[in-house]
This record gives structure tokens, sequence and C-alpha cells, in this order.
């Protein structure tokens, strides 16, 4: 197999990935930056990081993973996790965080030094009376929250 590299990439090229590689969620609306890693020039896996989007953790000094795709190639989610970090620091930023269910090993997120900080009760959805939200297939899932580790 090809050694794996890092490669730049738009919003938009990140989000082609996610829609066709991603297990349970569809591509994110925005971001603050993403990127990539290629075996030879073949794309392999995405990262796609943003603002918080849990209101509260949204400091100005807070990032969150908000999609990580990859086609199955080994290494490619440790090492865009990894690397998510490395940027993040190198824009100012002081945490980066993301969030798996229960049903996900966490072993990229475990290979790049991250840790479990806390978990997240299911929720029967996040619609509510004031802003009704479609259905996803996510809703009465615990998560964990994990966070890039200093």
């Amino acid at each position: 197999m090809p050694p794996l590299r890092l490669v730049p990439l738009s919003l938009v090229d990140a989000c082609a990935f996610v829609a066709d590689w991603h297990r349970h969620h569809g591509p994110p609306v925005g971001h603050k930056f993403s990127m990539g890693v290629a075996a030879d020039s073949v794309l392999v896996g995405v990262a796609i990081i943003g603002r918080p989007v849990a209101r509260h953790l949204d400091t100005g000094t807070t990032l969150e993973v908000t999609r990580v795709a990859t086609d199955g190639t080994p290494n490619a989610g440790s090492m865009l996790y990894a690397a998510a970090w490395r940027a993040s620091r190198a824009l100012g930023y002081r945490r980066l965080i993301t969030y798996t269910q229960t049903g996900e090993s966490g072993a990229s997120l475990r290979a790049a030094r991250w840790r479990i900080v806390a978990e997240r009760p299911p929720r029967p959805g996040w619609t509510t009376p004031s802003r009704p939200r479609r259905l996803r297939g996510n809703e009465h899932v615990q998560r964990y929250l994990w966070e890039a580790a200093p």
C-alpha cells in the first residue's frame, strides 16, 4: 500500500466524500477548515473541522471535528484526527472535541491520543415545538464526547 499523506481540501470536496462514505451523517453545512488523506493521488479520508455544535462549548478557543470519513484505509482516521489537532493548535485554538456514538469503537481517536471526557445520554431527537427538525436516524443513541490530548 502506498504511504498516506495529508492533502488540503475544499469543503465541497470534503462534503462529497462524506456523502459517499460516512455511515450515519450527511455533510455539515459549514466549516473552519477541511483536510484529506490520500494514498498516491486517491483520496481515502476526510476531516471537517468547524465551530462546536453545542452553543455552550463555542468559547472562541474550541473547535469540533464535525465529520471524519474514510474508505476503510488503515490509519487514515487516526492520521486525520492527529492532524486536525495539530492544525487547530497552529491556528491558536486550545481545545478540539468530537463525538462518537456508542456503537463506534473510537480506535482511531485512541490511536491519535484523544480521550473520552463525558458521556452524553440518548436524546429523543433535536426537534422542539419552537424549532421542528427532521428525524435523521440518530435519535435515542448515547454519545461520547472526546477531546484531543493537550
